[in-house]
Parts: C-alpha cells; structure tokens; sequence
C-alpha cells in the first residue's frame, strides 16, 4: 500500500537548511496497521504529510495504494486524496459554519456522489452520533469534533487512514472511546491504518510499530 524510497526532505530557513527527512526507506502492506512514535521534531508528521501528497519530498520516491505520487501534478494528488485517502487530525480541522452532516458530506459531494448525504448519515450514526446531525462543531464536546472528524475520514471507504495524534486534544476516557472507534472502522473497512502517537500504549495496538528518530527510522 505505501513505499517510501530513500525519501529526503530539505527546507530552508533564516539559519540555512534544515534536514527534515533524511532517508526514509519504509513499505507498509495493504490492510495493515502501523504506529508510528517518535520524540517532538523527529519527522512523524512530516513523513505523514508527504505520504498523503501533502508535501512533496526534495528527493525519493513515494508510492501509495499502486500511484507513484511524485508523477501527479497538484490537481492530481487532490484527487487522489479525495479519493483514496482519509486524514483524521488531532485539531479535528471541521468547517464551523457547517452542521456535523455537511462536514462529512464534504469529501463526498467533492467525489460526485448523489448520495452523499445519506452516506454522511450513515457514517455518523456508525460513530454514534445519529442524533447530532444537524450541530455545529461549536455545539459538540472535543469528543464528538473528533468522531465527525473520524466519519469524514472514512466517508469515502478510503484505501489509507492517517491519523496524526487524534487523541492528543481528548481527555483519557474520551480519547480511548474514538480509539475504540478508529481500529473498528480499520477492522471492519480492511483499510490500511498509519496511526501517529506519542502513546506507546495505543501504537503498541497496532500490527507493527516505527520508531523514527532525528528524520531516520531507528526501528521498523
């Protein structure tokens, strides 16, 4: 499902270059779930983002679910995260002026789906959140932000879920009640999961766990 290939990514800075990504060699089989933990500035999210087509590597090669994402121009890679990938966020990142049911109707609609509304639906009540279909995100606890956030990730039947410390803003109980959620839905979709934490407890859950350290992985 992913293959990253010596992956490098280089950034400049007021203080000259800065080695974000300095090699990463990693493959990830379809189906399968992979924690990913590391200290702060070790390069999780990055090498997150750049799997998702959201930041473009200085060198390597990434492909994901069969797609060499370096061959896609910026059009592409957006639809190939609208149509294979789902991102859950640790701020959640719903749309405040739209109800709990247009925020996951969003990536539908943008998929062309007619039925976008009755599969938001769907995918709200499967979180538990049937009879909050019409609330904004203002009007719902950090708990049920996250758990619209999980249904519009996986609204799409997506071949990846990303999720990027989606329990970091949540309380205990309530952070392991959308876990519960999350490797569920992966059970029951047979979506390939890379899941970033700090929680060696919760990556521990998954099939393989990467440790990466200084923009290297340092165990895979």
């Amino acid at each position: 499902m992913v293959v990253l290939d010596d992956v490098r990514l280089t950034l400049g800075s007021a203080a000259g270059e800065v080695n974000i990504l300095r090699g990463i060699d990693l493959k990830i089989r379809a189906g399968e779930a992979v924690g990913v933990v590391g200290p702060s500035g070790s390069g999780k999210t990055t090498m997150m983002m750049v799997v998702g087509g959201l930041e473009r590597p200085s060198s390597g090669r990434v492909m994901v679910d069969g797609e060499d994402l370096g061959k896609l121009d910026e059009d592409g890679l957006a639809r190939f995260r609208r149509d294979r990938i789902g991102i859950v966020f640790q701020n959640f990142h719903l749309v405040p002026t739209m109800t709990a049911l247009e925020n996951v109707a969003i990536p539908l609609e943008f998929a062309g789906r007619r039925d976008a509304f009755a599969r938001a639906r769907e995918g709200l009540a499967a979180v538990g959140l049937a009879e909050r279909v019409t609330h904004y995100p203002g009007q719902l606890s950090g708990g049920e932000q996250q758990r619209v956030a999980l249904a519009r990730a996986v609204a799409i039947k997506p071949s990846l879920i990303m999720a990027d410390e989606p329990t970091g803003n949540l309380d205990r109980d309530t952070g392991q009640a959308v876990m519960e959620l999350l490797f569920g839905l992966h059970d029951e979709l047979g979506t390939t999961l890379l899941l970033i934490s700090h929680d060696e407890a919760l990556a521990n859950r998954c099939d393989r766990v990467i440790r990466i350290a200084d923009g290297r992985i340092a165990e895979a």
